[in-house]
């Protein structure tokens, strides 16, 4: 199971369309994605402050778009690296079918920032 964060309305269109692609997919080449461990990490450093936020449980045995784990790029190189530099994080190359998102998360921000759902697989 692989997990992408996005927002409840970026999702409803993507029921529309029969798949879900982001931005990154476009001027990166991929989708960001996550391990259930790595959720809090990137909701926490990318996601402060945006509400009606879901996560995607994507199935990622069952898609046909490429699944690369590996080191992310940062967008300021000089910057002075952090411990999530070098773990792999799920890039998918393409978008992401729809029935493949096994389950969405309600993902609110609490009060110290996000915490993880009860009900995440």
């Amino acid at each position: 199971m692989i997990y992408h964060i996005t927002s409840r309305d970026e999702w409803e269109k993507a029921k529309e369309k029969g798949a879900y692609t982001a931005p990154s997919l476009e001027t990166e080449g991929f989708i960001h994605n996550s391990s259930r461990a790595q959720i809090l990490n990137v909701a926490n450093t990318f996601y402060r402050g945006n509400d009606d936020l879901v996560i995607l449980c994507i199935d990622d045995t069952q898609f046909g778009s490429e699944l690369v784990w590996e080191v992310p790029a940062h967008p300021d190189p000089d910057r002075a690296p952090r411990e999530m530099d070098t773990e792999l994080f799920a890039h998918v190359y393409g978008e992401i079918p729809v029935k493949v998102v096994v389950n969405i998360i309600d993902f609110p921000e609490g009060e110290n920032g996000f915490t993880l759902p009860n009900n995440l697989p």
